[in-house]
């Protein structure tokens, strides 16, 4: 099986062609607003400011401040990235002498919104998720059939996903990033190794969670899953699928997938044999990602406040999403169509930094 990234190898969970229709013809047509995990005290050494940028990435965005405050990098703190072709806003924080520099800043498409102070630097992954407005146009479909479809979602959850954002342009990634874990890679960046790494990691989840959705395995557990309640975070084996059952259907806990690692033993029993089937399709084996650390993912996710309004020639959604997981899992399943494939944005809106996810995105 190829590495490259396809939407078509993977599994939707809900039926029907989907609306079809154009994504980001202007950046106001893709909001991202990030949902924080905590507000800033009101007190402290840092300061922490609420910043909204159009038509540039945060790292762009923060070699500008950075240059222009005279402050180092690692000085400045940032819960997750945000995509360049969108209307996005996010925290950061600065020490807090640079309070009066603020003021003279200024860059195009780059707005302060607000500021405070705080007793602690913003670290990645210090948010609670991420929440989009999405204008989808020209849609064949109707607004009423998206509705349909986000109500099943917000029922049932959304299939967790790397999006393509992950892969790079041409989804092209996780081929490169099996050279590096094979040492046959000529990139020596890294933060660039890291990131490619996570790309075969991605694909080999994405590939288990496909087949769970093909097996009709996507809101049940089974034996030997790791599964995790959504609401305080505990992860526990399942050995008795049927006694779990109640909870999966309720949407209290879901199955993980593994991110492969040195750190994460792989599955057993019934969920062990269907995760070696997803290694087995690209002929990997767990001891190749010795070099990673690497950690547990969440199959299915839920919306929080999901709405749809109807547009002339389209509809608008918005929905809120928890950190690390992708916009465009939630919208593919709504138009059926390949989400963000031709033309990716340079970061993704809602990744977090963590093993499942370079220090990135509020994913787009």
């Amino acid at each position: 099986m190829s590495l490259v990234f396809d939407w078509s190898a993977l599994a939707a969970s809900t039926a029907g062609q989907g609306t079809g229709g154009t994504l980001r013809r202007v950046p106001e047509d893709f909001r991202v607003d990030e949902v924080p995990a905590y507000l800033p005290s009101g007190e402290g050494e840092h300061l922490f400011v609420r910043l909204e940028k159009t038509g540039h990435t945060t790292s762009h965005m923060l070699r500008e401040l950075t240059a222009h405050l005279g402050v180092r990098d690692r000085d400045v703190g940032v819960a997750g990235l945000k995509d360049r072709h969108a209307v996005t806003s996010q925290w950061i924080s600065l020490p807090g002498k640079v309070e009066r520099r603020l003021e003279s800043f200024a860059m195009d498409g780059v707005r302060v919104l607000e500021t405070a102070r705080h007793g602690n630097k913003l670290a990645m992954g210090h948010l609670h998720g991420n929440r989009f407005v999405v204008r989808v146009r020209d849609a064949q479909g109707t607004a009423a059939e998206a509705e349909a479809t986000l109500n099943q979602l917000a029922r049932v959850g959304v299939p967790n996903y790397f999006g393509p954002q992950r892969f790079g342009l041409g989804g092209l990634n996780a081929e490169e990033g099996l050279l590096v874990l094979r040492g046959e890679s000529k990139i020596k960046d890294p933060r660039v190794r890291r990131f490619l790494t996570t790309s075969v990691q991605s694909m080999v989840f994405n590939r288990f969670l496909s087949l769970r959705l093909e097996r009709g395995l996507f809101a049940a557990l089974i034996a030997g899953d790791m599964a995790k309640k959504h609401d305080t975070g505990g992860v526990f084996l399942v050995e008795d699928a049927d006694a779990e059952g109640g909870r999966a259907e309720a949407g209290e806990v879901s199955a993980t997938g593994t991110l492969f690692g040195k750190k994460v033993k792989p599955l057993t029993m019934a969920a062990g044999e269907l995760e070696a089937e997803a290694l087995a399709a690209f002929a990997l084996t767990p001891d190749v990602f010795a070099s990673r650390r690497g950690d547990r993912r969440l199959t299915r996710v839920f919306l929080q406040e999901p709405q749809l309004i109807p547009e002339e020639d389209g509809f608008t959604v918005s929905f809120t999403l928890p950190k690390g997981s992708f916009a465009t899992s939630v919208l593919r399943e709504i138009m059926k169509v390949d989400i963000d494939t031709s033309e990716l944005p340079e970061d993704a809106a809602d990744e977090t930094g963590s093993e499942g996810g370079p220090a990135h995105e509020g994913e787009a």
